[in-house]
């Protein structure tokens, strides 16, 4: 897809993935507007940046009158990082907001919406030996509020999907790392503690996780908004291999010739851990041609480079 001089809507861009995805899109030439909370700066290559809570119904309606979008990305939520958070405000900020911008599309000439999940909607469906039948649709299975409601928000772009014809593909997430995420996170915290010579207290560390490098996952999101005749899918976003976390917080070790100590079990396994989490890469390859592309120790090598370099400057 030719994405010079396109309008391109990004909501929640203020977000790691969306200052990514913000920028490689303002570099294909695509006029981008962006969205934040009314406190959060721009991100590069932003056209025009316009504050919005997506709970607010008529300001969502308003900002698409605006933006005149052919193509959105969603990625605003609330809960990503926080597994205690109030079930009451991701259901309405992330099923709610899901709701209320494709009421505001259904009847414009979109070309594409895409709908960021989570790859915690499977949950513990894809270790578990019950029946399918047993299971939610599709194999969902979240194991916390953030998920749960991200399960709501993929039914709701179904539906409108199903009966308006809205244009809705949903794209979930593996475990995205990258230059630039937030510092709790496990792969910057890791290399925060190596590259300091702190001691690196974690959990047993044998949960199983697709690690995919930011820049993979954008091009994936890119891919989901131009493959023909894909709407209504849903498609993961991963390498299609999984590595225990304990084996990536070694690896950055051995990078960095880190002098502090890994503290494996010192953290206790949180309620309702999910054990296992791999995307289904051969699919998504066949609906899209997408495939990551950067590997594991590449990745860490790059996002251990740009933190030593943003420290040296």
């Amino acid at each position: 897809m030719d994405w010079a001089g396109k309008h391109v809507l990004i909501t929640g861009a203020t977000g790691f993935i969306g200052r990514y995805l913000t920028r490689r899109l303002a570099r294909a030439g695509a006029e981008v507007w962006t969205t934040g909370l009314p406190d959060e700066q721009p991100p590069p290559g932003t056209t025009r940046h316009l504050p919005l809570d997506v709970r607010d119904a008529e300001a969502v309606r308003a900002a698409i009158a605006e933006t005149t979008p052919q193509t959105v990305f969603h990625l605003a939520a609330a809960g990503v990082t926080n597994p205690g958070v109030d079930p009451v405000l991701v259901l309405t900020v992330n099923a709610g907001g899901v709701v209320h911008l494709l009421e505001a599309l259904r009847r414009r000439d979109v070309r594409r919406v895409v709908l960021a999940g989570t790859c915690y909607e499977y949950g513990a469906s894809q270790q578990s030996a019950v029946s399918s039948q047993q299971l939610a649709v599709e194999g969902l299975d979240p194991f916390n509020a953030y998920a749960a409601s991200k399960v709501a928000a993929w039914a709701f772009g179904r539906m409108y999907w199903r009966a308006h014809g809205l244009p809705v593909v949903t794209v979930r997430p593996f475990q995205v790392y990258g230059p630039g995420q937030p510092g709790h996170a496990l792969v910057p915290a890791a290399i925060h503690a190596a590259l300091t010579g702190e001691d690196f207290p974690m959990t047993p560390g044998e949960q199983e996780r697709d690690f995919i490098y930011v820049e993979d996952v954008v091009e994936g999101m890119l891919a989901a908004a131009e493959a023909p005749g894909i709407e209504g899918q849903s498609l993961d976003l991963g390498t299609g291999r999984a590595h225990t976390v304990r084996e990536v917080v070694g690896h950055v070790w051995a990078m960095t010739g880190a002098q502090g100590r890994i503290l494996a079990g010192a953290l206790p396994y949180r309620t309702g851990e999910v054990m296992h989490l791999a995307a289904d890469a051969d699919r998504v390859t066949r609906l899209t041609g997408w495939r990551a592309r950067v590997g594991l120790e590449e990745g860490l090598r790059r996002t251990i480079g740009r933190r030593v370099m943003s420290k040296r400057g």
